[in-house]
């Protein structure tokens, strides 16, 4: 089994749901009496609350080369709005960052689905770094909230789901999201923020939502199994 390196700590309430799922997904294949070797790196979410993008980026890539020097054959980010460094540290080290937007490109892919409604932080929503790969490499138009709205989506995610605070008063108001989007054409909805299939499921609404968390952890199992 390849060996990987997480990033994660943005928050630390969903690294644990990557962490479970990825040694659940590897078990399901190799038997349980086996877990895969995983390199963990929780940074503190604070980081992310500065806005200050170089240092951001700085960061991350300095997590990275300590991640490959260990023996990681990959990197994964183990959240949505970190992606916005993966230009930034993509060309700067020898293995690959697996990309949270491939995840989602393949799963929608998969279902047909060509126009996605896209939740998230005010980065992840108005940023390019997930609707853009989206874009170039499936031919995924994404849709977000309109502007009125941006707020109070970026609100709940930094000051409650990020805290492991889950409300029904955030669940009421991301479902009214969803409906907004499916009028605006989505065919399907990105849980672009890896707390957010901690809030709703599959089960609350009747379009296609498509789990980042889950996802991502997916494809992450599926490198560690690969042939070398």
């Amino acid at each position: 089994m390849k060996k990987i390196g997480l990033i994660g700590g943005t928050s630390w309430h969903s690294t644990i749901v990557y962490y479970r799922l990825i040694n659940e997904m590897v078990g399901d294949k190799m038997g349980k009496q086996a877990n895969p070797e995983l390199l963990i790196y929780s940074l503190n979410v604070e980081l992310m609350r500065e806005h200050n993008v170089e240092k951001i980026n700085n960061k991350y890539l300095e997590i990275a080369k300590t991640l490959q020097t260990a023996g990681a054959k990959a990197i994964l980010i183990c959240a949505n709005t970190p992606h916005l460094v993966y230009d930034f540290v993509q060309p700067k080290i020898n293995i690959p960052i697996l990309h949270i937007a491939d995840a989602i490109g393949g799963e929608a892919r998969k279902k047909g689905l060509s126009n996605l409604g896209l939740l998230g932080t005010r980065p992840t929503m108005t940023g390019d770094f997930i609707s853009s790969p989206l874009k170039k490499r499936y031919d995924i138009e994404t849709i977000i909230p309109d502007s009125e709205y941006i707020d109070g989506n970026h609100d709940f995610i930094s000051n409650e789901l990020t805290k492991g605070i889950f409300t029904e008063e955030a669940k009421k108001f991301y479902l009214e999201q969803m409906r907004l989007l499916r009028t605006k054409g989505a065919e399907g909805i990105i849980l672009g923020c890896t707390e957010l299939p901690m809030l709703v499921d599959q089960k609350d609404f009747d379009l296609p939502l498509l789990a980042t968390t889950n996802l991502h952890a997916q494809m992450a199992a599926n490198f560690i199994l690969e042939e070398n």
